[in-house]
């Protein structure tokens, strides 16, 4: 709230006010996501994996656990954390499946990616904070044509 250019730009018989009205806003907006759960992300690129035929597994690498997706709002910096990526990055197909896959992409087709999340946790911070988040789905796609390769409920 303190750097917020209305309060810094406000003269001094005036930042009580200015501030109350800046408070005002940001309890107004923390209420109307106070019952939010859940995230919906678009990814640009998905990192998809080669197929490994030992495993029967693509690796979806945008859902790794280390994978973060940081954004900012109200000149607060939010950082999304999955707490399944190990388990969320793994796209089980069988050999068929994966040749589906591969001719839908081409030979240097990438894939973007849709997933929801369901909010787990919060832990606050100085100017934001991280969520914590549980991919519960996803629908990926060639980028090219936009054919999906796979919806799946995790």
């Amino acid at each position: 709230m303190e750097s917020d250019p209305r309060l810094s730009g406000a003269t001094a018989p005036d930042k009580a006010s200015v501030r109350a009205t800046i408070r005002a806003e940001l309890l107004s907006a923390a209420e109307a996501v106070r019952e939010v759960g859940s995230i919906r992300l678009s990814i640009h690129d998905a990192g998809l994996s080669a197929y490994d035929p030992t495993y029967g597994e693509f690796t979806i690498r945008a859902l790794s656990p280390s994978s973060t997706f940081p954004f900012e709002a109200f000149t607060q910096k939010i950082t999304v954390k999955l707490d399944n990526g190990s388990t969320a990055q793994m796209w089980k197909a069988t050999p068929e499946e994966a040749r589906v896959v591969r001719d839908k992409l081409g030979n240097y087709g990438g894939a973007t990616l849709d997933v929801e999340l369901v909010v787990t946790g919060a832990v606050p911070g100085p100017r934001g904070g991280t969520l914590t988040a549980r991919a519960v789905g996803y629908e990926l796609r060639a980028k090219g044509s936009g054919a999906t390769l796979v919806r799946a409920r995790l």
